[in-house]
């Protein structure tokens, strides 16, 4: 059996293995990657842009280990939870979230020093702060109006964790939570992977409950891209080897779904020029989220295989691997990651991610204490009233 403990380990320290072996060759398209790599295999992976002029990186670095965006705003959201100790919605995206990302130094790794998680924020997850603290929003409408992406999805696994083994109560808080910061498309798939990482603590779960239960959930094109993607995974199985052939089926069935494609970078070709990229749509789905079950189901769940040809396919590559790494990493808890790529983890990114980890699962044991704790208390009262015959 594995332990509650092990499995939040494992979604904490997933999170960053999947975002600091995607982060290298992120924005790569498979064939670039397939060139530039042959094929990514270690954390131990030297970035892509190692050598190019310092203004085209931005003082940033990246390789070896060290993560992104998306594993400081994971842990930024399990310091709200660790303050606050109940469950969230928008207002605290508004109150302590931001308050995290815009306010309270931490380490960046990707800067080598410590600096405001907003420093290193992408346009979209800036637009917290925007609507919260300069638009002084209505919580719950700050989402609206932003590019629609994965942000949101890239940072909501801890509310899977304190929701563990009930998917609804994770899609409902995470979509509760999230509307501060997305809207449409990528709003859904924040409560959908909340849902998966919340099944994926259920003993003895099966990849195929945890696919059932994100199609369950999911609305829109959300639900239908899901349902292509991991039927297309199936369907290859025998194939799983033939990376050229599972890429472009993958890539194929998201196209409906996904108009980016491979055209991932911003130019100022592109300024004025009219297209559904990152547009609310009941039609579109984030690319991660669909990718990312579709590997595990490809892989039957197998750590690391899942990661590593989710990184390789391409495009947003540290993202991805986050979402895979979270739903196994829950599913089969930290012992699936090899003990040398957390020491280089835990080295490299000065995060204390174990430390995080062990505090924020004691936290999410109490949240979920109580919430048995009402359950009890209605199911007491409902039984009573049984028994007198109270309609």
């Amino acid at each position: 059996m594995v332990s509650f403990k092990d499995r939040v380990r494992g979604v904490v320290l997933s999170t960053a293995l999947g975002d600091a072996m995607g982060a290298p060759v992120e924005k790569l398209s498979y064939e670039e990657i397939k060139s530039q790599y042959n094929r990514v295999e270690s954390l131990r992976t030297r970035w892509y842009k190692e050598d190019y002029p310092l203004d085209l990186t931005l003082g940033r670095k990246r390789g070896n280990g060290i993560v992104t965006d998306d594993t400081l705003m994971t842990v930024a959201l399990i310091k709200v939870y660790l303050k606050e100790k109940r469950h969230l919605d928008a207002y605290d995206m508004g109150n302590e979230f931001v308050k995290e990302i815009a306010f309270r130094k931490t380490y960046i790794p990707e800067f080598g020093r410590e600096a405001l998680i907003i420093d290193r924020l992408f346009y979209p997850e800036k637009y917290i702060f925007m609507r919260h603290v300069l638009a002084n929003c209505d919580p719950r409408e700050a989402g609206i109006g932003n590019m629609v992406n994965c942000g949101a999805a890239m940072y909501i696994a801890p509310i899977g964790v304190v929701n563990a083994c009930n998917p609804k109560a994770a899609y409902d808080e995470a979509i509760l939570f999230a509307m501060g910061h997305q809207n449409s498309y990528g709003l859904e798939a924040a409560g959908v992977l909340a849902a998966c990482v919340a099944k994926a603590f259920e003993e003895n779960v099966t990849v195929d409950e945890i696919v059932d239960t994100a199609i369950y959930y999911a609305k829109d094109g959300t639900k239908a891209a899901i349902q292509d993607l991991t039927d297309a995974a199936r369907n290859l199985r025998s194939e799983k080897a033939n990376m050229d052939l599972v890429v472009q089926t993958f890539h194929q069935a998201l196209e409906k779904y996904s108009p980016m494609k491979d055209d991932v970078h911003r130019k100022i070709e592109k300024v004025g020029v009219p297209s559904n990229h990152y547009t609310p749509s009941r039609l579109f789905s984030i690319e991660e989220l669909p990718l990312a079950l579709a590997f595990i189901v490809l892989h039957e769940g197998d750590y690391y295989s899942a990661i590593l040809d989710g990184i390789n396919s391409g495009r947003d590559t540290d993202s991805i691997g986050v979402m895979i790494g979270v739903i196994l990493g829950a599913m089969h808890g930290v012992g699936s990651i090899m003990e040398e790529d957390i020491l280089l983890l835990e080295e490299t990114n000065k995060l204390k991610l174990i430390q995080v980890a062990d505090e924020f699962a004691e936290v999410a044991k109490l949240i979920i204490a109580e919430d048995l704790r009402v359950n009890e208390k209605r199911k007491a009262y409902f039984e009573r009233n049984a028994e007198l015959g109270v309609e």
